[in-house]
């Protein structure tokens, strides 16, 4: 039994994917939301993937999948769990610090309509920035269950 070519085309997509996803994530500046939720979405779909595939692939004697899989595997354990996971749980914490100091610095009893709008903004970054750690934080007890 082999694997359709297709599926085999998908895989090699997403993991190229996945890796321009990962070495396109500047640290230097502050992390979009989009951006993480994008590559914890890419490295959920290539681990699922990768168990599909190997349940099939043990019956096949395919040699480059083999060894493209154990590639993409090495990628997210040692250049995503390892580097840049904790990068990204640092970024994520830097933020919330940061706008939570801003919100507490525009607290004053006289608030101009321009304070309520631009507090109502943080407060929602926030919100965004804390679903979003919880997202990676779920990802985080994933690993530390493996």
């Amino acid at each position: 039994m082999s694997l359709p070519n297709d599926l085999l085309e998908l895989f090699i997509s997403e993991s190229d994917k996945l890796e321009n996803l990962v070495n396109a994530m500047n640290f230097d500046d502050e992390l979009n939301v989009n951006q993480i939720v994008e590559v914890y979405y890419q490295i959920t779909n290539i681990s699922s993937m990768i168990i599909v595939m190997k349940q099939q692939l043990d019956q096949t004697n395919n040699i480059a999948l083999h060894e493209k899989i154990l590639n993409t595997k090495k990628f997210i354990s040692d250049k995503f769990n390892s580097d840049i996971h904790p990068k990204i749980i640092q970024s994520i914490a830097h933020s919330i610090s940061n706008i939570t100091g801003n919100l507490q610095s525009l607290n004053s009893e006289q608030k101009s309509k321009e304070t309520i709008e631009n507090e109502a903004i943080l407060y929602e970054k926030l919100r965004e920035i804390m679903s979003t750690k919880e997202f990676v934080q779920q990802y985080d007890a994933g690993l530390s269950n493996d």
